[in-house]
């Protein structure tokens, strides 16, 4: 079917299996979701929409799981809302972005922003605003318009060991690059050294993740779905307002309007099947039964659930469950400066070589809240971000380090006094090492009644991070419906090929369909 109008024209839709629209009045089932993040939002949204009668469990005190808000209080008395930042909402997170129009049907709450720049500490600048968008003449114009790779290195690299790049599938690409990481895939094709802080602040880093030690087929998949696969390009959006007034406050009214009952504050502790068939949800005060549970919870929870959930599963998938690891620690760096960052700054920047630095975000340049107070104060909103920090790093050198790379990539912000800052140490992000794919857990679990969604999850479609949480929710609750004979919701993803026949053949000359298969 075409996409439609706005939408890259090959985007696939997923129908899902056929059934009646929603429960009947009296025959609705009780269902659980544990967490509270896109993937349990999505979940308990659609099930919802269907009749079911949810209880959303969510130990924080406010819905957005890694995307959540919170109240703060400056030292000047403002108050104001912190998270755990930047997050960007790229055009082909159509899931996401659907489950987002349940509040927003025209996404107005959302704000586009011109470029992906990435600055490398070596002074060249890489953008993607010239670009063009459909595959693949984004690559050549990426070629054409970029100072750090150019035709020269195009010539230089290894063809046949690159041509997989033009028919990445799902879950094809991890049987054949799972065994391989990033950086080795890399090197392998000759991907230019210059150039190497591309490949790696675009995708690689996007997963907290040192790229020696991520699979190649999670790097090989963003290709695909950012550049060489979709027509979308590295056109995003980012809320316009904190992210809780933005999405998740809305969507939370919403699902309560649809019945729901929001229990934030309340951590699931274990999950024990019942001879009925369904479940009960245990937390620090209650122990409910539900005909039937979806757990999307990130990595550490979803192990500690599991682990106190003994009659829960088989014992290999209980393994496997077990075997899921988190990435190393990311810190998030607010600052709230006394005077603005040079007007032509943009709202983002990727930056390479900065001690740890991996990005800028100048949050006045685009969200509602930041730019009131700058205008109010006449300083600006200041955001850093180090991926995957060294295991043993003193925090408050960490935290010194980015501030002082926010000085050489913005030298106007060392006159700039620090009013207040915020200072978000994290590490609940899923990590996807070389060859880990086969024992990621999947939507289904042994118990038919509980389905499992979240980044974390194993999908054989082209999704990651937010959207693939977004649509691991999605198909966890769609699960379960099938099973009621209920219809669950269509899905779009971008190609599960390669857009080209021509360039899917060239993929295959030679035997490139085999190369790096290790």
């Amino acid at each position: 079917m075409t996409a439609r109008r706005g939408r890259d024209r090959k985007a696939e839709i997923l129908q899902p299996p056929p059934g009646r629209a929603r429960f009947a009045p009296g025959d609705a089932p009780r269902v659980a979701v544990a967490g509270g993040g896109i993937a349990g939002l999505a979940a308990a949204t659609l099930l919802a929409e269907r009749g079911a009668r949810v209880t959303l469990y969510e130990r924080e005190e406010s819905l957005g799981g890694r995307l959540a808000g919170w109240p703060t209080r400056l030292s000047d008395g403002s108050p104001v809302t912190m998270s755990r930042g930047f997050h960007a909402f790229f055009r082909q997170y159509y899931n996401l972005r659907g489950l987002l129009r349940r509040t927003d049907p025209g996404l107005d709450r959302l704000r586009p922003l011109p470029d992906y720049p990435l600055r490398h500490s070596g002074g060249l600048t890489d953008s993607f605003a010239r670009v063009p968008r459909t595959p693949p003449f984004s690559a050549l114009g990426f070629v054409a318009l970029s100072p750090t790779f150019g035709w020269r290195d195009l010539a230089g690299m290894d063809a046949r060991a690159a041509l997989p790049l033009l028919d990445v599938r799902v879950p094809e690409v991890y049987e054949r690059f799972d065994g391989t990481s990033a950086t080795a895939f890399l090197e392998r094709v000759r991907f230019p050294k210059a150039a190497h802080h591309l490949a790696f602040e675009v995708f690689s880093r996007s997963f907290f993740a040192d790229p020696r030690e991520l699979s190649a087929a999670e790097l090989l998949l963003m290709f695909h779905i950012y550049f060489l696969g979709s027509a979308e390009g590295l056109l995003f959006d980012v809320p316009a307002e904190p992210f809780p007034q933005a999405l998740w406050e809305p969507l939370g009214d919403y699902l309560q309007r649809l019945g729901a009952d929001l229990r934030t504050g309340t951590p699931v502790r274990g999950v024990h099947p019942d001879d009925a068939g369904g479940v009960q949800v245990r937390t620090d005060g209650t122990l409910d039964r539900h005909d039937a549970a979806v757990l999307a919870l990130d990595p550490g929870a979803l192990r500690g659930v599991i682990a106190a959930s003994p009659d829960l599963g088989t014992e290999p998938w209980r393994d496997d469950v077990a075997a899921l690891t988190t990435a190393p620690p990311f810190l998030v760096s607010r600052l709230w400066l006394d005077r603005p960052v040079s007007a032509h700054r943009p709202g983002f920047l990727g930056t390479s070589g900065y001690d740890g630095l991996d990005n800028i975000s100048v949050l006045d340049r685009y969200e509602g809240e930041a730019a009131r107070w700058a205008a109010r104060t006449g300083g600006s909103v200041v955001e850093l971000h180090a991926y995957a920090v060294a295991a043993g790093a003193a925090p408050e050198t960490v935290q010194n380090r980015l501030i002082a790379g926010l000085h050489r990539v913005y030298p106007e912000t060392r006159r700039a006094r620090i009013v207040d800052a915020r200072h978000e140490w994290r590490a609940d992000c899923p990590f996807f090492p070389v060859g880990s794919h086969t024992r990621r857990p999947t939507v289904a679990t042994p118990h038919p009644r509980v389905t499992l969604a979240g980044d974390a999850i194993r999908s054989d479609l082209p999704v990651a991070l937010m959207e693939r949480a977004a649509t691991t929710g999605f198909l966890a609750a769609g699960r379960l419906l099938a099973d009621w004979g209920v219809r669950g919701q269509t899905l779009w993803t971008v190609p599960r090929a390669g857009r080209s026949a021509a360039l899917r053949a060239l993929s295959g000359i030679g035997g490139g369909r085999a190369a790096l298969g290790g």
